[in-house]
């Protein structure tokens, strides 16, 4: 079984879609893809130019689903299940049959209630905002490792439906952990509140909930090895960036609250008795960044080339625009990179994106470098063995330079 993970290199946003879906197309039978870590927020788009040209964003789906690639949810990711219908009702109106979806029973899944905190809270903050995507994610982990998590197989075996669940978790939990917050929340948060108290929203969730559920195949510790078994390509799918890991104090609190790197695909096949061969790393030509937090060079996107706009991070209250900056260095750019796979005796690699946006070029803090000179710099030939270079939008663009 080949094993690959792709991994943002910066703050997200890097273009991991479109390396999921390159490796996918490339897989000799339908791949396996692994959604690790995150949940709704992540925003993964794939564009091909079949059929006048198709675009799509993913969320719980994988972005190897255009190439039939099957999805995997594995603990650590936090799926949102009242979205997922939805999702999946897109992607099947747009492009037929909805992949299929596997995921281990044990794990645990985002809730309104993770939602509306989340809301209420962010929105309190005003100005001071962490940039928060407003889905939940963090609550969700919170309460999970508090010991008050909502797994499938609780859902699937709760004879009397979600709803019982919800209500119970809001009684056991989320009224304590708003006594906790209590002191951080102000007037503008009051809507979120009411809602919090309202068990028609509990009602309306635990419908989408088990909705969303029927996609969803459960897989026990055997059964999930068994599946694995036949896979030939196994993809990991990261959401998030390098360096909003949830161990990076240099960017808190403005990090996610997952391991956005190799750590837990490592952990994964090391559960499972296997290796990672390949560890790619995802960046644009440039540097993006959403919602609050430093971000060096910080400027002008029109400063960094012909940066077109993007669709799937358009502006939005809870993260505001998508900032830009330039690469600080070769010795920045490697660094995140090189402390993330030391962890690992994999392959090493880049794939570089957005390369048409800025003329084929790595835009750096004081010069623009082509891109076949940037990859031939020391610093950048002794941390990657191999590079990926896009220079479309396109997975089938893409060319490998060993």
């Amino acid at each position: 079984m080949r094993t690959i993970a792709v991994i943002g290199k910066s703050f997200g946003d890097e273009g991991k879609g479109l390396a999921v879906d390159y490796f996918s197309s490339r897989a000799q039978k339908p791949a396996m893809v692994v959604r690790h870590n995150g949940g709704a927020q992540s925003g993964h788009t794939v564009e091909t130019r079949e059929n006048g040209g198709q675009r799509f964003v993913f969320h719980a789906l994988s972005s190897g689903s255009f190439c039939g690639a099957d999805t995997l949810w594995i603990n650590g990711f936090y799926p949102d299940l009242y979205k997922l219908g939805d999702e999946i009702a897109g992607f099947r109106t747009g492009f037929g049959a909805a992949p299929r979806i596997f995921a281990e029973d044990s794990v645990c899944v985002t809730t309104v209630d993770d939602v509306l905190i989340n809301m209420a809270l962010e929105t309190s903050r005003g100005p001071q905002r962490h940039g928060s995507c407003g889905m939940g994610i963090n609550e969700c982990d919170l309460r999970t490792k508090a010991g008050f998590g909502l797994s499938l197989k609780a859902m699937r075996q709760s004879g009397s439906g979600v709803f019982p669940l919800l209500r119970r978790l809001r009684e056991s939990y989320t009224y304590r952990r708003l006594r906790e917050l209590k002191p951080f929340l102000n007037e503008d948060a009051a809507e979120y509140l009411r809602l919090l108290y309202d068990d028609n929203v509990l009602l309306n969730a635990a419908d989408a909930m088990e909705e969303g559920l029927k996609n969803v195949t459960l897989l026990s510790e055997k059964a999930l090895k068994n599946l694995l078994n036949g896979t030939e390509t196994l993809i990991f799918e990261s959401g998030q960036g390098l360096l909003l890991d949830c161990m990076n104090k240099e960017y808190a609190p403005h990090v996610t609250a997952s391991r956005t790197g190799s750590h837990n695909p490592l952990a994964f096949l090391s559960r499972i008795g296997a290796e990672l061969d390949e560890a790619v790393y995802v960046s644009r030509t440039y540097v993006t960044r959403h919602g609050a937090g430093k971000l060096f060079g910080e400027c002008p996107k029109e400063n960094l080339g012909g940066i077109g706009r993007d669709l799937t991070n358009e502006p939005n209250e809870w993260q505001g625009q998508l900032r830009y900056a330039p690469h600080e260095d070769e010795a920045a750019f490697a660094e995140a990179v090189r402390n993330d796979g030391s962890e690992t005796n994999a392959k090493i690699s880049l794939f570089l994106t957005h390369l048409n946006e800025t003329k084929n070029s790595v835009v750096m803090a004081n010069r623009i470098v082509p891109a076949d000179e940037f990859i031939k710099h020391p610093i950048i030939r002794d941390t990657f063995d191999s590079f990926y270079l896009s220079p479309s939008r396109f997975s089938a663009d893409v060319k490998k330079i060993s």
